[in-house]
C-alpha cells in the first residue's frame, strides 16, 4: 500500500477514535463505519481497533466472521447477489447463479481480478413475490432470467468500457 493510502487510512481510523470512547460496547458500531468506509474490514483496521478497544484480535475476527454484513475481502465495484432462498430457488435462481459463475469465472465470495465484479449468495432479500431475484449493489432485479442477467451484465460492461 502506498504512503498516501496509509495516511488516508490513518486519518479515517484516527477520526473514528476521536468519535468513539475506547469501550468494548462500541466495537460493532465502529466495525460498521470501517465496513462503510473501505467496503470491507482490513486487517490493519482490525489491529487498530484491537489496540484502541483493548480487545484481542481473535475476538474482533470472531465478530467480523459471525455477522454476514461484514467481509474480510474487498468486494467488486458491482456486487451481485443471487437469492437462493426457497421461493427463488424453486423458480430457477440456481440457473442464474450458475450463469453468473460461468460468465465471470469466479465463485460466490470472490471478486474478479479487475475488481469489477463480486458474487454473493443470499437466502432472502424480502422480494419473494418477484422470485427469482438477484441484486446489483442493492438494486433488485425481479422475475429474473439468465437472459435478464446477461442484459444487466452487458449493460454494466458497456458502461465501463465507454
Amino acid at each position: 500500500m502506498n504512503e498516501e493510502a496509509n495516511n488516508k487510512k490513518d486519518n479515517f481510523i484516527e477520526s473514528l477514535f476521536e468519535e468513539y470512547k475506547p469501550i468494548k460496547d462500541n466495537l460493532i458500531q465502529m466495525l460498521n463505519e470501517v465496513q462503510e468506509h473501505y467496503g470491507y474490514i482490513p486487517k490493519d483496521a482490525q489491529k487498530a481497533l484491537s489496540e484502541f478497544l483493548d480487545i484481542p484480535m481473535a475476538e474482533i475476527y470472531g465478530v467480523v466472521t459471525f455477522y454476514s454484513r461484514f467481509t474480510l475481502k474487498p468486494k467488486g465495484k458491482y456486487n451481485i447477489s443471487v437469492c437462493l432462498g426457497t421461493a427463488c430457488y424453486v423458480k430457477g435462481s440456481q440457473k442464474i447463479m450458475d450463469r453468473l459463475k460461468d460468465r465471470l469465472q469466479i465463485e460466490p465470495g470472490e471478486t474478479t481480478q479487475d475488481g469489477l465484479f463480486s458474487i454473493e449468495k443470499t437466502r432472502c432479500v424480502g422480494a419473494c413475490g418477484l422470485a427469482p431475484v438477484f441484486t446489483v449493489n442493492g438494486e433488485v432485479y425481479g422475475k429474473a432470467t439468465v437472459k435478464k442477467l446477461d442484459e444487466v451484465l452487458d449493460g454494466i460492461l458497456n458502461k465501463e468500457n465507454s
